[in-house]
């Protein structure tokens, strides 16, 4: 079985017992940003975590088994993706990046933002012209080091 397996289970499982990412998250004890990271393949669950999930899921003991097994990261077929969604993260990046880099250089010096000590969260941000999808990233800045 391999972590892509597991991840098809995983979403054919929520989408049967018809489970939120949010009730899944509670059971880690971690957030939905996070928790969904995870169960889609890009983070390492611990063995309590992978068995909470596993019962809630009804998982075999091997996807369980693999959720506590460290990912390779990167979850896109293609350079560029083609599902609608994610591309717009694509452009976004394509768009704003050298605004993004510059700005950051320009408030902390040369580094750059960790994906690895960092937070997420997403929410609904009503508008009156139609609800608004709010992403909240933090991650620690680290210089590069002189050596």
């Amino acid at each position: 079985m391999t972590r892509d397996d597991v991840t098809q289970l995983i979403l054919t499982s929520k989408r049967r017992k018809q489970l939120k990412w949010v009730e899944l998250a509670a059971a880690t004890g971690k957030s939905k940003e996070w928790t969904t990271a995870a169960l889609m393949g890009q983070m390492t669950l611990s063995p309590e975590q992978a068995g909470k999930v596993g019962t809630m899921l009804e998982l075999p003991a091997e996807a369980v088994e693999m959720l506590q097994v460290v990912p390779y990261k990167g979850s896109l077929p293609t350079a560029v993706p083609t599902d609608p969604l994610i591309y717009r993260f694509y452009e976004l990046v394509n768009v704003y990046g050298t605004s993004f880099k510059e700005l950051i250089h320009e408030e902390f010096g040369d580094g750059i933002m960790s994906a690895i000590d960092f937070n997420m969260d997403i929410t609904r941000e009503p508008h009156p012209n139609g609800d608004r999808v709010k992403i909240s990233m933090s991650g620690k800045f680290l210089p590069y080091k002189e050596y």
